[in-house]
C-alpha cells in the first residue's frame, strides 16, 4: 500500500485492524459506566440539594419503574455515588443521598444541561 492511500489496514482475511486499541477502557467510557446508565443522571441531578426517600424519587423520575430505580440505586451505591440511609424499620422507610464522590459529578451534569439548552436539544 502507498503512503499516500488512505485505506484502513487489514488483516490476512481482509477484516479492518484498530489502531491503537486499548486494554482497558478509557477514562470515558470508565466515567460513563458509573454516570451514563439510563435514569442515573437523573437521579444524581434529583439528589443534588437534599435526601430524598425512595417513594419520592420514584415520583420525581415517573417513567422508571420501581424494580429498575431499586437496580440503579444500588448500582450507584455500591459504585460510592450515593448513600442509603435507612430512616425507619417499620414500616420500612429510607432515603438516599449523595456522597462527596457523587457531588462531583454534577458539575459533569450542568455543563450537559448548558450544552443541551445552547442547543435546543
Amino acid at each position: 500500500m502507498k503512503k499516500s492511500d488512505k485505506r484502513p489496514e487489514t488483516n490476512r482475511k481482509r477484516k479492518k485492524t484498530v489502531q491503537k486499541s486499548c486494554a482497558e477502557p478509557c477514562p470515558i467510557e470508565r466515567g460513563m459506566r458509573l454516570i451514563g446508565g439510563k435514569w442515573k443522571g437523573s437521579i444524581l441531578w434529583h439528589l443534588k440539594d437534599e435526601p430524598i426517600r425512595f417513594n419520592e424519587l420514584s415520583r420525581l423520575l415517573g417513567g422508571a419503574s420501581k424494580k429498575i430505580l431499586n437496580e440503579r440505586l444500588k448500582e450507584m451505591e455500591e459504585n460510592g455515588l450515593l448513600k442509603r440511609v435507612v430512616i425507619s424499620d417499620r414500616p420500612i422507610a429510607v432515603s438516599y443521598e449523595l456522597t462527596s464522590f457523587g457531588k462531583t459529578a454534577l458539575n459533569i451534569l450542568d455543563q450537559l444541561k448548558n450544552w443541551c439548552e445552547d442547543n435546543n436539544l
